[in-house]
């Protein structure tokens, strides 16, 4: 007897090595696994040799299926198959669109279970040394969209804009030169800036400089996306931020 189950597991920010233990265990249990392209095809080899996998696409300018077709393979193979697997990037509540595949999964009949998975939100600023966080720099941070359902520039990255805090921006770097144009109208032209493309894995490539240059730079670099976008105070905590003011400091007491 077939029992169907949906399972959305978080495949984390990329590196394969930062995933749960429980996340594997799930993975390997399925019966078919509906990845997506920001999850590291490395997770596939903990699937069962018999499991379908399945690339389902969903990121920028890249989307293999729309997301009520994904929603239509994941009811279809639940009662065919029994236990599917949504493998996603990062966390599956961050920017994921889980809850659109919870609510069709459970219209459907179909059991759903959660794995969370460490977001890149967090990660990859980790990963480089960037804490979104510092006593005495600031108290909290923002994570947002880039852009909205219909293609905007989130409304929410104006008020971002406006406070003290670490702003994260994902899924954004077509709308690069609008958003530093917000931090810039809110007087944050030379507030640190660092752009993350690909964190956490080989293909790493980073780019440091303020909210007036970093569009030069990151063109400059040819960064694209998947990237991160880090807007605050922190970024000049980066190692290679200090090194350069211990050089400059070090200048200044030659002469």
């Amino acid at each position: 007897m077939i029992i169907p189950l949906l399972s959305l597991v978080g495949a984390g920010p990329g590196d394969p090595e930062l995933i749960t233990l429980k996340a594997i265990r799930i993975i390997a249990s399925a019966d078919v696994i509906l990845y997506d392209a920001l999850a590291n095809e490395e997770l596939l080899e903990y699937a069962a040799p018999n499991a379908i996998k399945k690339f389902v696409g969903k990121r920028y300018g890249c989307h293999a299926l729309s997301q009520a077709e994904i929603n239509m393979e994941i009811i279809e193979y639940a009662h065919s198959h029994g236990h599917v697997v949504r493998l996603k990037g990062g966390d599956p509540f961050v920017f994921g669109r889980a809850q659109e595949e919870i609510a069709a999964a459970r219209a459907a009949g179909i059991a759903v279970q959660v794995i969370p998975g460490i977001s890149s939100a967090i990660a990859v600023a980790a990963s480089q040394m960037i804490p979104l966080t510092c006593r005495g720099i600031n108290e909290s941070f923002w994570v947002t969209t880039g852009t909205t359902q219909s293609g905007e520039i989130s409304r929410d990255i104006q008020l971002a804009a406006q406070s003290s805090a670490t702003v994260v921006i994902l899924m954004a770097m077509s709308k690069l030169e609008m958003i530093m144009d917000i931090f810039t109208t809110n007087g944050k032209a030379n507030t640190p800036v660092a752009i993350i493309q690909d964190g956490t894995t080989p293909n790493e490539k980073m780019v440091i400089g303020k909210v007036k240059d970093i569009l030069f730079k990151s063109q400059y670099a040819e960064l694209t996306n998947p990237a991160i976008i880090i807007v605050g105070d922190v970024v000049s905590l980066h190692p290679s931020h200090l090194v350069t003011i211990a050089r400059e400091n070090s200048l200044l007491k030659q002469r």
